[in-house]
Parts: C-alpha cells; sequence; structure tokens
C-alpha cells in the first residue's frame, strides 16, 4: 500500500529488493533528509540507497515527501511488485505497528544491566531464602537515630533543607571528619549532603567527567561504578587487584594516559574487603598530582575495619586537599541503608560544581532524617568500637561456614563482605548463585557483576547480618557437603 506517491517500477524494485516480510517505514524526514524511524530492516544501506534514488527521480528532492501528510509503504514477500494505491481508494487498512522508540533511538541505558545485587534480593524473595546477598543489616540502628528521627517528624521537620544539606549536619560532618579522617572542610562551601552515596557519586562523576575523559578504575569494583561511568560519559580504564589484594604498581601507570580525569578508590573495598595501606595510597597520591588527576574515594565502610588495622582517607595526605572527593555515607556505619543520606567532601572549586549536578538531580536529602543523622555524629567514640566487634564476630561465623561448606575464602580485612572462589563446585558464577538460592535457600552475588569481564569464578556474601541468621545460613550451606557438589 502506498499513499500519496507514485514512482516507477525500477526504483520500486530496489526497494522490494531488500524487504522483509512485513516491514514497515514511515518515510518523514528529518534535517538532516534521513528516515526518522525504521523496523524491521535488516539491509540499512539498502534503505539509503532507495532513498538517494526516489530524491535524484525529483526536481525538488525531499521536497515533495516532507509536502506529504503521511506515507505508509507496506511489502509482501509475494514476488510481485506493488500496485500504486492513491489515497483513500480500496478497504480501510489499519495502521500498522509502529517501530518500538528505542530500537531507534539508543539509550545510554542500553550499555548496562538492572543491579545483579538488587536483583539477587528479589530472587530472594521469591524463593523464601536468607539473603546474604545485598549488604543491609537485619538488625535495628541506635535508639538515638530513630527517636531523632520521630521527634523531627512530630516537630513537622517535613520541608525542604537547604538543597546541600541542613547546616547543623554539615557542621556536624566537619567536625567528625576533622576528628576521624584528619581533614578540615569549611561547612558552608566544601560539604554536600546528598541522597545516599550513590548520589554523592553519581553527582561528582557528573561534575567532574567531560564525555571522552578516561577514569581508572580498580578491579574488582563495587557493581556501580560501570554504569556511573557511562552514564557521565567517561570511559573507564580497568586495573586489577589480585587475589592476594596487592596491586600492581606498573599497571597503574600504564593505565594513566592524557585523557585521565579521575581515580575511583573504595577502601575499604567491595567485594574483596581490601584495606588501602597507607603506601598504597601514597602511590595513587602520587600519581593524581604528576598527572593532575582527581581521586573520587568510597569510603563508606571507614569504620568496619579489623585486626588493628586503620582506616586512612587519601584527601589527608599531602598534596590531595585539592583534588580529592570523599563520599561518605550513614547507610552502614549506623544501619540505616533505607535513610539515604550520604555526603561529598571537597575543596570549594570541586564542591560549587557537585552542588549544581546534586541541585538538579535530587534537590536534597530527606530533612526530617539529616536531623536524625546529627544524633548519629554525636555516638560515642565505644558505638565504633563495638561496631568493628561485633562485625568481627560475624565475619568469622561467615568465614568458618563457608570454608566448612568448601568454598575457597580469606579474612576481609574490612567491610562486611567475603568473597569467595567457587572454581571447585563446577559452575558458572550465575549458575552457581541460582542454584543456591533455589536448592540450598541462601542468596549470594555472582562475581562476574563486580567485574567488567571475568569474575565467573567468584561469589560475593555478606555478613550484615544477625548472628543467628548467620548460623542459619552456614547451616543450609553444609547441605552442599552431603550433596557432594564440591571438589
Amino acid at each position: 500500500m502506498v499513499g500519496g506517491c507514485t514512482e516507477d517500477r525500477e526504483y520500486w524494485q530496489v526497494w522490494y529488493d531488500i524487504q522483509s516480510s512485513n516491514t514497515f517505514i514511515d518515510p518523514h524526514v528529518d534535517t538532516t533528509g534521513m528516515p526518522r524511524g525504521y523496523a524491521g530492516i535488516s539491509k540499512v544501506a539498502g534503505i539509503i540507497e532507495f532513498w538517494q534514488k526516489l530524491r535524484a527521480r525529483h526536481d525538488n528532492g525531499f521536497s515533495r515527501f516532507q509536502s506529504l501528510p503521511h506515507i505508509i509503504f507496506r511489502f509482501t514477500p509475494t514476488g510481485s511488485i506493488m500496485k500504486h494505491a492513491q489515497p483513500g481508494a480500496g478497504t480501510k487498512t489499519p495502521a500498522p505497528a509502529r517501530s518500538p522508540f528505542f530500537s531507534t533511538h539508543p539509550s545510554r541505558a542500553d550499555h548496562f544491566t538492572e543491579s545483579v545485587i538488587r536483583e539477587m534480593t528479589r530472587l530472594s524473595i521469591a524463593h523464601n531464602a536468607i539473603n546474604l546477598a545485598q549488604g543491609f543489616p537485619d538488625f535495628p540502628c541506635p535508639l538515638e537515630l530513630k527517636a531523632a528521627a520521630c521527634t523531627a517528624l512530630h516537630a513537622d521537620l517535613n520541608q525542604y533543607a537547604i538543597t546541600w544539606g541542613a547546616k547543623d549536619l554539615r557542621e556536624a560532618i566537619a567536625a567528625r571528619v576533622a576528628h576521624y579522617n584528619g581533614m578540615h572542610f569549611n561547612p558552608e562551601t566544601g560539604i554536600t549532603v546528598t541522597c545516599g552515596s550513590t548520589e554523592a557519586m553519581m553527582a561528582s562523576m557528573l561534575a567532574l567527567i567531560h564525555p571522552g575523559d578516561e577514569v581508572i578504575v580498580p578491579e574488582p569494583f563495587y557493581e556501580n561504578y560501570g554504569p556511573d561511568a557511562q552514564i557521565s560519559g567517561a570511559v573507564p580504564r580497568y586495573v586489577p587487584i589480585g587475589d592476594d589484594l596487592a596491586i600492581d604498581e606498573e599497571a597503574w601507570k600504564a593505565a594513566v594516559t592524557k585523557k585521565s580525569r579521575a581515580i575511583i578508590l573504595n577502601s575499604p573495598n567491595n567485594p574483596t574487603g581490601k584495606v588501602f595501606t597507607k603506601n598504597e595510597l601514597a602511590f595513587v597520591a602520587d600519581l593524581c598530582i604528576d598527572h593532575n588527576v582527581i581521586a573520587i574515594t568510597d569510603e563508606i565502610y571507614e569504620h568496619i575495619i579489623y585486626d588493628g588495622r586503620s582506616h586512612i582517607s587519601i584527601g589527608s595526605l599531602d598534596g590531595m586537599d585539592d583534588r580529592t572527593i570523599t563520599i561518605g555515607s550513614f547507610s552502614k556505619t549506623y544501619s540505616v541503608t533505607g535513610w539515604r543520606v550520604g555526603y561529598a567532601l571537597a575543596d570549594e572549586h570541586l564542591t560549587e560544581r557537585i552542588r549544581k549536578i546534586h541541585d538538579f538531580l535530587t534537590v536534597g536529602a530527606p530533612a526530617p532524617l539529616q536531623r536524625a543523622c546529627v544524633a548519629a555524629l554525636e555516638l560515642p567514640e565505644a558505638y565504633y568500637r563495638d561496631l568493628a566487634s561485633d562485625y568481627d564476630r560475624r565475619r568469622k561465623i561467615l568465614f568458618n561456614g563457608l570454608r566448612h561448606a568448601g568454598f575457597e575464602c580469606q579474612l576481609p580485612e574490612g567491610a562486611y563482605y567475603i568473597f569467595t572462589d567457587i572454581a571447585g563446585f563446577g559452575m558458572t558464577d550465575t549458575e552457581f548463585a541460582r542454584f543456591l538460592v533455589e536448592k540450598i535457600g541462601v542468596a549470594a552475588v555472582p562475581g562476574s557483576s563486580f567485574y567488567h569481564a571475568g569474575g565467573e569464578t567468584k561469589l560475593r556474601f555478606t555478613f550484615s547480618k544477625k548472628d543467628e541468621t548467620l548460623h542459619d545460613a552456614c547451616e543450609r550451606l553444609a547441605r552442599l557437603n552431603e550433596m557432594g557438589i564440591a571438589s
């Protein structure tokens, strides 16, 4: 069926030669003279050639086509040339289905998948499994935080706070960071309160990156960093962290180019549990200074650290105060992952840009919960010692259970995950993760979600759970021995 157009047999044959069954095209054209949308066509070059020949057959180029209200070409594989229909003639034919929008208009979202971690949580719920996939506690947050949140709500603190964070919270963050991290920020010009560390990272990337800039990402990495790079237009260059948690300095040096704009750090690290040493951070700092690169450091597990180790913020090192964005959060330290309150610390020139992006991403973090986070920062030092001690106990419960069940793993240095080797089980990470959640009743995260390529012999488990939850999970995992799955 052709509406409002006549052409001779030669050019219809060109089109017919490249068409497939039940193919449609709407030949409205945009300013470049190309069709706006098409579906079911595989030979794009042939389409272009056909349109070029049509244009050559008309003295006025495409002007006659542009003046038409609507033209639809429909082709069938009958072997005969289609007859030229007159507008309004014959039986009315239903309009063909339009092509799906995203088949012809690519999106940034086409380049990455939904979160594998959150997908494993959904599978855990569906199979009534113990969720050791997503890193959130199943125990309550401190009473002081809940009381402060309730007080804020009853006081009708329900409207917008200042976009970059309530003044009392920024002042409390500045005091805590000076005491614990050894860094000093003006609450008015150096601190931005965000909707969790996730937004802090995204706002920092968007504020810093020009499309095509490169960012160096140690691998394995927290799964958000890949999509963050895609969304911001960055080109990631991955450098490996070995199974022994050592960094290859030569590989890091080789990864830095003239296009390098930032290095993303995560210490304590998710998923490996690695805690970067002062010497390692000094090496990274030298790279940043020598090549005019910014360090974006995710330090949300800074208080969950073991065996006498110390957390060091790279921003506290000489020469890094004006080239570091330090990202923190209340989620992990105070067991409030659902509150979504985090922050970005940077010098005023970086902060000015971060605040612009933050403003138009989310406007601001929840006002009553910001007030409650002030109460969190007023907790005594004993709270942080008990936090690390409690997680150390849970770490050992899960570690012993995993080893008994046949997993190869080591005790993490920090954070609350154990990254295991599953090569002996004879399945890929995704196969084994699905087997565990469906048949054993324990959810874990496939290792490949922490790599741009590889990771199929890894699984990540969290121990951010009550002791009894972990003991129950270990009992379920012990069934792997009974089933004789591990080699």
